[in-house]
């Protein structure tokens, strides 16, 4: 197997390499030498020279501000980007382009993709997802947020939780209930929602790492217009798994390259600790370095799919269970290297909660002990490990399936399985 990347692929390697030098100061060591305020306000700004240079959605078509190429200069971007530490795009970039950008991109209306797509790409349009509730996390149809027709508006009342960078979004895309007469998955919609109206409440969530980048959301006659239904009535939940696809299975083609990076501070940290000559912490370093190679492969396995024109399936679900497991050993290895210092964290601290360390920064126990204690929610966030491995087993390996309680249609499920 040759995984060389084609000329094609270096050429445009060369051109990044070219824009960075042109717009990064020349005494530039990443995102981790500025401080915590300095983050956020170089990645507002870096955001607007990527927009203008049409790098925030590369394979997205020229109509809509993408650059029409390939995922693989995706993913090249993305290589180089990392080198010097700097990021791809702004912190609601994930939901706005690789999630729900995408999927309009897929299913959505010409007049939806002309009015959505370049609002996404100008940050016009901040995205956030609403899917998760208290009584449907891992069981996502249990949903029981409802909408109702009203004339030419959809009026919603329930609940989301677990909602990332809702307090940072002016819009969100929610899956919601149209018809509870029919079975969990076939009366469910999804919805795009504008946040900036009376009937919508965002309320942050304090997590043990301190920051409150998760929020709940409520809807209380919140209204959206029929025009803002991705797909068919009724037919959300195949608009959801085609979200979800994208975002396990564009992510696994970047993911490793985020690792990888990690794990370079890791072994400096063994270094400076004198881990590095201890045979049991060698071993354990070793292990996360095979796992990154491996994440590395699956990620090419999931852009050859993405190259030959075809949307991510429920494959791409053993990428997310493996970098979400990954993720936590890797981290909890961190903390016994620092040992004692884990328990009295000094040093700077990441700037997000929901990524590795910035590139660039010193070694600390703040930032690594900030990273491990948000690791273990990556074994939930998006699907937890259970039900990664059911929809491999179910839908990859075409095992049988699990007996039910809550078949029929929803509004008879017993409010104790809901």
């Amino acid at each position: 197997m040759d995984m060389n990347y084609p000329s094609q692929a270096e050429e445009f390697r060369g051109e990044v390499v070219a824009f960075l030098s042109a717009h990064l100061p020349r005494d530039w060591h990443g995102t981790g030498a500025l401080t915590e305020a300095e983050v956020h306000a170089f990645t507002d700004s870096w955001r607007e020279v990527l927009y203008e240079n049409h790098l925030l959605a590369l394979s997205w078509p020229k109509e809509y501000g993408g650059s029409g190429r390939s995922w693989l200069d995706q993913v090249v971007l993305a290589e180089e980007f990392a080198k010097v530490g700097v990021p791809t795009g702004g912190p609601n970039d994930g939901f706005g382009i690789q999630m729900v950008g995408n999927t309009i991109l897929r299913w959505g209306t010409p007049e939806q993709k002309a009015h959505f797509l370049p609002r996404i790409l100008s940050g016009a349009d901040r995205w956030c997802q609403g899917y998760s509730e208290p009584n449907a996390g891992s069981d996502l149809a249990n949903l029981g947020t409802k909408a109702v027709r009203d004339g030419d508006e959809w009026v919603i009342n329930g609940q989301k939780i677990w909602t990332s960078a809702g307090h940072l979004a002016n819009w969100i895309f929610t899956l919601v209930r149209t018809d509870p007469d029919v079975p969990k998955h076939k009366g469910i919609t999804f919805l795009l929602v504008p946040m900036g109206q009376p009937g919508v409440e965002v309320r942050p969530i304090r997590m043990i790492s301190g920051d409150s980048e998760f929020n709940e959301v409520f809807f209380t006659d919140a209204r959206t217009d029929i025009s803002n239904v991705v797909g068919e009535v009724g037919a959300g939940w195949t608009v959801a798994m085609t979200l979800l696809g994208y975002e396990r299975g564009e992510a696994a083609a970047t993911l490793a390259i985020r690792f990888r990076t990690e794990l370079d501070r890791l072994i400096e940290l063994a270094r400076e600790t004198g881990a590095n000559k201890d045979p049991l912490f060698r071993q354990r370093i070793a292990w996360c370095y095979s796992r990154v190679e491996v994440m590395r492969y699956l990620g090419l396995r999931t852009l050859s799919t993405l190259l030959a024109g075809n949307e991510p399936g429920p494959e791409s679900s053993i990428a997310k269970l493996y970098w979400s497991e990954y993720h936590r050993v890797v981290t909890e290895l961190a903390v016994d290297i620092l040992g004692a210092k884990a328990l009295s964290p000094t040093g700077r601290r990441p700037s997000s909660a929901f990524r590795t360390d910035d590139p660039g920064a010193p070694n600390s126990s703040n930032s690594w002990d900030m990273t491990f204690l948000n690791a273990r929610a990556g074994t939930i966030y998006a699907g937890t490990s259970q039900v990664q491995r059911n929809i491999l087993g179910e839908m990859v390996l075409g095992l049988p399936k699990e007996p039910r309680s809550d078949g029929g249609p929803w509004s008879k499920i017993p409010q104790s399985v809901k």
